[in-house]
Formats: structure tokens, C-alpha cells, sequence
């Protein structure tokens, strides 16, 4: 991985006691999750542009082993050891190494081994005051290790969802779509095939079982598939269940009897993810965009509003804080307001920082069930390169 010269490894230690003497300070616990974690929940909820860089190995034993891409998930699962999946409040800091292959290759600012100092908050029931509250301590940890200037981006995957809620379509296309927000040349192939031929993956399956399936009663949709794969003497060996493939053929059977999705509903879904504009402007721009009253809009709109007065409360200048729709396809575990700060010696490609609202996640490592969550992680070698004016 590349040793630290003694100048630097000093500077990153003394910055690891900085920063989490503003966490602990703060009230967040400190805690030390394993570095090496279970491959197989980092490969599901990492998303695609992290997963391909994460190091998997297999242990003697067989086990499908990762060393750990971020702190997060090992904390989430940290949390769940303690808790034994239940719910309640926790606040954890932590500081420790991360790893991830750099496909541009390895440097200062970009070393496969790096450390990340970072908070989560978990079970918080007030979700923009807890939001607002991370982004604000994590900007005050960057200060007090030195940094003087940034400039921040957030971006909210709820006022996403809002707009596709508000797009005319069946919710299964909906799903769709949010499964691709983390793949942009799939979502915009997915848009284009809604528009112009929903049917198409019908290509090649029988069209007589496909206009009998009905998508509003799955129990004779699989009594209709097991008759197929019987008939046709094809056994059902394989991950996939009775019950998924039949799902799966119902959506197709329905999708070849929809209407395309209307060229305004995806101008409208293509409009959201080219809106980019200072956080106060961007309310507005989405109800433009919308060009009619929507509640889900509203109550989206709403907790924006909300998070950034608090946020201006904390000092933060928010009218400086940069609003992207697209922002947030990068980690796939996120799901509601998200944010990033970038120094100008690094630019946007190397944020400094960042992190956001993953309400799924515990329950996808084990919790029975959603826990409000959200946290932020700094990048500490690329700190004290913006730190020391970019000199690497």
C-alpha cells in the first residue's frame, strides 16, 4: 500500500486527535469497527462505482472476505452487534484506515490505503435537525484541523423520489428507475426504453402465457408459471424462487400491454437531474419544473427548507451551498439529503468530505427493519493536502 514519510504519518495522527476531539466533544462515542468485514454486504449496498474497487479475497475457510472500502457499513454492523437489532438512539465517531483501488492510480491525495475520521447518528427521530447537525460538526472539525476554504454541495434523494412520485407511471417503473439513479447510462437507457417501447424485453418469451398472466393475481400467475416450466420440462434450479419469476414475467406481460411513459413525464424526471443552483433557488426551480400542486412535492420541499434554515442557524452561508439534482450517484446506500465539501486545491473530483441520509442500510446488514441514519466521513490525507495549500 505504500508507507507514510514520518512528516506526514505525524500530521495525519495529530489531525485523527483533532478531529475526534470535536466528535467526542460533540457526545459521539469513539469506536474501532474490524477492517476486515463480510464481502458480501459491502457488494450489495456499496453501488456500482465503489464496488468495483473494493479488495476481496477468500479466506481457508471459503469465506468471501473484504477489506473495508469505508467505515459506515462497519459501524452500521458494530451498531446491530450491540443492539441485537433493535432500535434506539446512538451517536459513534471513529478515525481508521480504508481501502479502495484508485483507477487513476495511487498519490497523496488518492492512496489505496487512506483513513477516514467520520460520525454516524442513528435512530434520531428529528431527521433535518440530525442532518443539519452532522454537516455542521463535520464543517467544524475541517476548521478546527485547518482548513479555511471549501465549498459545499448537497443534493436530496427524497425530493427524487417526489419526482418521480409525481411522474404519471406504474410504480413498478418507478422502482426501476430508482434501482438505476446509481448507474447514469442505465437510467438513461431505461428513460429512453419507457418513452418509446416499454415492451421490449417481451422479446422471445411465449405470448400466450404472457397475455395470460395478470400482474393483480400473483398465486395464478406462479400456478401459471410452474405449468409453463412444466409443460416445457424446465427445472427451477437456480437463486431465483417460483415466486420471483413469476413476479418478473407478470411486470413484463403488464409492460407489454402499457402505454409509453409521456415525453413530458421524463422531460420532467431529465429536468429534475439537470437542475444545478444555489440551495435557496432550488425549491423554486423544482415546483417550475413540476408546473402543478403535488403534496409529496410539498412535504419534500418542505424538510429542504427546514434543513437549510437550520443550517443557516449553524453559521453555514447557504446561500454559497451549491444544489445539484443529480448529486448522489456515487454510493448507493443513500437515500435522502446527501452533501460533499471540496476545497479549491483538489477540486470536485477529490471532495475533502462528505456523507448524508442512508435510512435503509441498517436493515440491509440485519436491523428488522428501516432506522433513521445519517452521517458524514472526512478523507484525512486529502484534508491535509488542501490543508498545506495542495502541496502533496
Amino acid at each position: 500500500m505504500g508507507a507514510l514519510a514520518p512528516a506526514n504519518f505525524e500530521a495525519l495522527e495529530a489531525q485523527a486527535r483533532t478531529l475526534l476531539a470535536v466528535f467526542i466533544a460533540a457526545g459521539h462515542e469513539a469506536v474501532a469497527p474490524p477492517i476486515i468485514q463480510p464481502a458480501g454486504v459491502f457488494l450489495d449496498v456499496l453501488g456500482e462505482a465503489l464496488r468495483g474497487r473494493t479488495y476481496v479475497f477468500t479466506d481457508l475457510n471459503g469465506e468471501e472476505l473484504c477489506l473495508r472500502p469505508d467505515l459506515t457499513v462497519p459501524t452500521c454492523r458494530l451498531h446491530l452487534e450491540r443492539t441485537g437489532g433493535k432500535n434506539g438512539q446512538a451517536h459513534y465517531c471513529y478515525n481508521g484506515p480504508a481501502f479502495r483501488f484508485q483507477p487513476q492510480g495511487a498519490d497523496a491525495a488518492h492512496p489505496r490505503e487512506f483513513r477516514q475520521a467520520g460520525i454516524e447518528a442513528f435512530g434520531v427521530p428529528d431527521r433535518e435537525d440530525a442532518e443539519a447537525g452532522v454537516l455542521a460538526l463535520v464543517l467544524t472539525a475541517l476548521r478546527q484541523a485547518g482548513l479555511r476554504k471549501w465549498e459545499l454541495r448537497i443534493g436530496d434523494l427524497r425530493l427524487f423520489d417526489a419526482v418521480l412520485a409525481a411522474a404519471d407511471m406504474p410504480e413498478r417503473w418507478r422502482r426501476r428507475l430508482r434501482h438505476q439513479f446509481w448507474r447514469p447510462e442505465a437510467f438513461r437507457a431505461e428513460l429512453k426504453r419507457l418513452t418509446t417501447n416499454p415492451a421490449r424485453s417481451a422479446g422471445g418469451l411465449p405470448a400466450g402465457l404472457l397475455d395470460a398472466l395478470d400482474p393483480t393475481k400473483p398465486e395464478r400467475a406462479q400456478a401459471l408459471v410452474a405449468e409453463h416450466l412444466d409443460s416445457a420440462g424446465i427445472e427451477l434450479i437456480g437463486a431465483r424462487s417460483l415466486e420471483e419469476i413469476a413476479e418478473g414475467l407478470s411486470a413484463i406481460a403488464a409492460d407489454a400491454r402499457a402505454e409509453p411513459l409521456s415525453q413530458g413525464a421524463a422531460a420532467m424526471i431529465d429536468g429534475y437531474l439537470a437542475i444545478a443552483t444555489a440551495a435557496p433557488e432550488a425549491a423554486e426551480a423544482v415546483r417550475s419544473l413540476i408546473g402543478k400542486p403535488d403534496a409529496g412535492i410539498e412535504a419534500a420541499l418542505e424538510a429542504f427548507a427546514r434543513r437549510n434554515a437550520l443550517l443557516k442557524e449553524s453559521g453555514i452561508d447557504i446561500g454559497q451551498v451549491g444544489f445539484s439534482g443529480e448529486f448522489g450517484r456515487n454510493v448507493g446506500y443513500y437515500t435522502g439529503f446527501i452533501f460533499e465539501v471540496v476545497s479549491p486545491e483538489l477540486g470536485p473530483q477529490s471532495p475533502v468530505a462528505g456523507g448524508g441520509r442512508y435510512d435503509s442500510l441498517l436493515k440491509a446488514v440485519g436491523a428488522l427493519e428501516d432506522v433513521p441514519a445519517v452521517g458524514g466521513a472526512i478523507h484525512t490525507e486529502r484534508l491535509l493536502v488542501a490543508v498545506r495549500g495542495g502541496r502533496r
